[in-house]
């Protein structure tokens, strides 16, 4: 029995079609349980003060200070103070 050469083409594609699109799936799958874990942290983490591990809440607030500086310095530089 001779089988047709397309009708091999076409059921391989197929096959390989599936096989992109579960891992794909998979993919999306660990993805979103991997934000999932890290909303889960940054909720767990959200009552703790900055000695127990809300490092990220004080580099933040030394950032924003520095931010503020920054702008201060361009609107001296700006209005033609010198500092």
């Amino acid at each position: 029995m001779m089988t047709d050469p397309t009708l091999v083409i076409a059921a391989t594609c197929l096959v390989g079609l599936i096989v992109v699109a579960f891992a794909l799936l998979r993919g999306w799958q660990g993805w979103l349980a991997y934000k999932r874990e890290a909303l889960d942290r940054l909720q767990r983490g959200a009552g703790h003060g900055e000695i127990e591990g809300g490092a990220a809440v004080g580099a933040a607030r030394i950032e924003l200070a520095d931010m503020k500086e920054r702008i201060k310095k361009l609107e001296a530089i700006a209005s033609g103070v010198e500092l």
